[in-house]
């Protein structure tokens, strides 16, 4: 039984064997910071379904996509989440520049700190269930960072400029599309080489998001602080169990 600060509880109620949990809440993310956080998530999930039927399109829909509706929705769809994710991005990358200290963390990668690279063994050491007590973070814990920047950040920034580069590909080379990104031709040997680096990035962003949904309800149960309902209210609680 949990006992709050102002609420009325009965002494006749209360037993050697109720918990008090004392809660310290800390003002994170910010609501664009927040805002960005779900547009993203959706724009992500609409490119991630839309991406793998135009890579794989379904056998009864056959010859060019754009002639057939269902296909053409789906590319659409598929193109009008791209321009989310991108505008969102670029969203992101202003308030990381004017946000508080948190909204840096997902373009920094401190890799010259050796107290880093300790919490990111000790943190793999928590996730392999080679621990019993977890170390709390006001922030991202060094782990999260780690994976963030590698298969979150620079994955998005390859995404965007790929996608791009295939979209000004078909939109044609008076296109600005083509003309921003159309160098991505120049370094990889062929289009199909693009789009195959694309779809593969794909993937990458599906084990990402596995990994970040499980992750986040994990820490959410085990380390007695919130993920989930931060990225709601922006604040992160960290609960305490003790003994009354």
């Amino acid at each position: 039984m949990s006992l709050e600060t102002g609420r009325d509880v009965h002494a006749a109620d209360i037993t050697a064997a109720d918990t008090s949990v004392e809660r310290t809440t800390i003002y994170v993310y910010e609501a664009p910071l927040r805002a960005w956080h779900w547009v993203t998530a959706v724009a992500i999930v609409v490119l991630i379904v839309t991406g793998y039927f135009i890579g794989t399109p379904l056998p009864s829909v056959p010859g060019e996509a754009s002639d057939s509706r269902l296909m053409g929705m789906i590319r659409f769809l598929h193109f009008a989440a791209g321009y989310v994710l991108a505008i969102g991005w670029l969203v992101r990358i202003y308030w990381a520049m004017v946000g508080n200290h948190h909204s840096r963390q997902l373009f920094k990668f401190p890799f010259w700190r050796r107290d880093y690279w300790g919490g990111v063994l000790w943190e793999t050491s928590w996730y392999a269930f080679m621990r019993t007590e977890p170390k709390k973070y006001v922030g991202h814990n060094p782990l999260a960072q780690f994976v963030m920047f590698f298969l979150f950040t620079l994955a998005t920034f390859f995404m965007i400029i790929t996608g791009f580069a295939l979209y000004g590909e078909g939109a044609g080379i008076d296109s600005w599309q083509y003309a921003l990104f159309g160098w991505v031709f120049d370094i990889f040997p062929n289009s199909q080489s693009v789009h195959t680096w694309h779809h593969l990035g794909m993937w990458v962003f599906v084990v990402y998001t596995i990994l970040h949904v499980y992750a986040a309800v994990r820490e959410d149960i085990m380390s007695r602080q919130s993920m989930i309902s931060t990225m709601i209210s922006g604040e992160r609680m960290f609960k305490d169990n003790r003994d009354d």
